[in-house]
């Protein structure tokens, strides 16, 4: 029987290998879909770049079988520099190829010349081999500089080099 650290390792490790074949098409195509709101705005942007992350095994609470834990800690380079700290949940389902996972991370540091934070929120699922990956940033949860924006980022793995691609925008009516 597999441990709670051994679950939460093979969800992430089997996203991140469908996500490094290509297959996040599904989540860039969804990035492309901006919100009305997100529309109305007056200042857009994209950001690109790199990303070192590191995940580690924590306990859960009250051992709920099935579930794995890990903590996230990550460093952006490119258009977007600067660092994240956060939470994953995984599991996986009784068919091989079925898991998913959810996380929350804030990101703090700077966006093309803006300095501020934010907190991304993760959504991902395999439906028997087939991915779905949706990162948006919570709704008002910019400080500083980046109080205002709205967005979804987008995930490319390629060799073990992880790339990101962030679509977002600043809403100033407050």
């Amino acid at each position: 029987m597999k441990t709670r650290m051994q679950v939460a390792a093979c969800v992430i490790t089997a996203i991140t290998v469908l996500l490094a074949r290509g297959v996040a098409g599904h989540a860039q195509a969804a990035s492309g879909q901006a919100t009305k709101q997100q529309k109305e705005t007056s200042v857009t942007g994209h950001a690109s770049g790199i990303f070192d992350v590191k995940l580690m095994p924590q306990p859960v609470v009250d051992g709920e079988a099935g579930i794995g834990r890990m903590s996230i800690d990550k460093q952006f380079h490119g258009d977007l520099e600067g660092v994240s700290k956060g939470e994953m949940l995984s599991s996986q389902g009784s068919i091989k190829g079925s898991a998913g996972y959810v996380a929350i991370e804030r990101v703090s540091g700077t966006l093309q010349g803006r300095k501020g934070s934010f907190v991304l929120q993760h959504n991902a699922t395999m439906n028997r081999g087939t991915p779905q990956l949706n990162i948006i940033v919570l709704p008002d949860s910019g400080t500083e500089q980046l109080a205002g924006i709205a967005g979804m980022m987008t995930i490319k793995i390629d060799q073990g080099q992880h790339f990101y691609e962030f679509d977002y925008t600043f809403n100033d009516a407050k």
